[in-house]
């Protein structure tokens, strides 16, 4: 292994859905993967489990407390444009508390209920990981 080359990192995300069955997005306007549309999430610290990281950092970007229903599949994204390998746990959730606000201005432009047939084109990778992961369970051939 060279220098230049590092481990995977370690993130998280939540796929929250409302009473209409829509998927909660927040738009990233940092790396990887700016622009497009994701899952709200984020690193996980050390020694920080990962359902606990979901809640905070959601509560963080959104100013929202979740519940976790259930780990949904994990998602990999490999160099989109920050030069790392990341491998993040995502979790089906729902709002117990408060409504979605952007919290973190820097960091994300926006926030939206998608219906999962009407998302914004610029997906990230979670996000098309999570979709990948409800088409298997749908049509499991």
């Amino acid at each position: 292994m060279t220098d230049s080359v590092s481990l995977p990192g370690a993130g998280c995300g939540a796929a929250i859905h409302d009473e209409n069955g829509r998927l909660l997005l927040i738009q990233r306007l940092k790396e990887p993967e700016a622009g497009a549309w994701g899952l709200p999430g984020g690193k996980i610290d050390f020694g920080e489990r990962a359902e606990d990281t979901a809640r905070r950092e959601i509560e963080e970007e959104l100013g929202v407390k979740i519940e976790l229903t259930g780990l949904a599949c994990i998602a990999e994204t490999i160099d989109k444009g920050d030069g790392k390998h990341w491998v993040a746990p995502v979790y089906s959730a729902r709002i117990v508390s408060g409504e979605p606000r952007v919290m973190e201005p820097q960091k994300h432009g926006g926030w939206g209920w998608y219906a999962l047939d009407n998302l914004p084109d610029a997906l990230t990778t979670p996000v098309r990981d999570y979709l990948a992961a409800l088409d298997r369970t749908s049509n499991p051939d």
